[in-house]
């Protein structure tokens, strides 16, 4: 049974950091896609950053591009999401996402999910 266990979120003031932490639980299993995505209440999942975990190669959404940054620790089997100059409009859950490759800038055919984690900015 594969997890990933997320962590880092929080209530931060405007131009604040976090950084959020996934960890994949399984260590005989590794995806070589991993993904952040978040998603407000009754808004569509938008894709965040997305990194490839074999040759790092990363992917950051337009919207937060210059502000986050994706990376990984593959020793720890764990992928993370740095948050600088936070805005409101950053408010929302962040998820996690094991994807079964990256194609074209985007995490393809997600494989298993985190159970999200809220990031606040006021």
């Amino acid at each position: 049974h594969v997890q990933l266990v997320e962590s880092g979120g929080g209530s931060v003031q405007v131009g604040g950091s976090l950084r959020l932490s996934c960890t994949v639980s399984r260590r005989t299993y590794s995806s070589n896609c991993m993904a952040w995505f978040r998603q407000a209440p009754g808004k569509e999942r938008e894709g965040v950053a997305r990194i490839h975990t074999g040759h790092g190669g990363t992917t950051v959404a337009d919207s937060v591009k210059d502000r986050f940054t994706i990376s990984r620790d593959n020793a720890k089997n764990t992928v993370y999401l740095e948050m600088n100059s936070l805005k409101v409009e950053d408010t929302t859950m962040y998820y996690c996402a094991a994807c079964t490759y990256c194609s074209g800038g985007a995490c393809m055919s997600p494989s298993y999910w985190g159970q999200g984690t809220q990031v606040t900015v006021s």
